[in-house]
């Protein structure tokens, strides 16, 4: 998809955050909000163009989906912190979407 709708594109079904997740959208002050509305809009992130392509005939068929969004260090950030992945998986079912880090999986 070249460009993301601005409406949504499937259900979400329940949200879930893994502890991980939610530590480090509270670290690196991201709005979990903006991922969501991001990957429900079709707006994988930065996953390979065979996820891409995947998430995109899932949207047909009804199959798993995945983004991949990479958080930057905030402005006036800790120089320790460096950017980090926080993938978005929604069930082939749309029974639920969790966020999560990717050694959480």
């Amino acid at each position: 998809m070249d460009t993301p709708s601005k409406t949504p594109c499937f259900a979400l079904g329940q949200l879930y955050v893994t502890p991980g997740a939610q530590a480090a959208l509270e670290r690196y002050q991201v709005n979990p909000l903006l991922l969501i509305g991001r990957h429900m809009t079709g707006d994988w992130g930065d996953v390979c163009p065979e996820d891409a392509q995947t998430n995109e005939e899932a949207l047909l068929i009804g199959g798993r989906l995945f983004s991949v969004y990479v958080l930057s260090v905030p402005d006036g950030g800790s120089t320790a912190l460096a950017p980090i992945k926080i993938w978005i998986i929604t069930e082939a079912d749309r029974s639920v979407t969790t966020l999560l880090l990717p050694e959480e999986y």
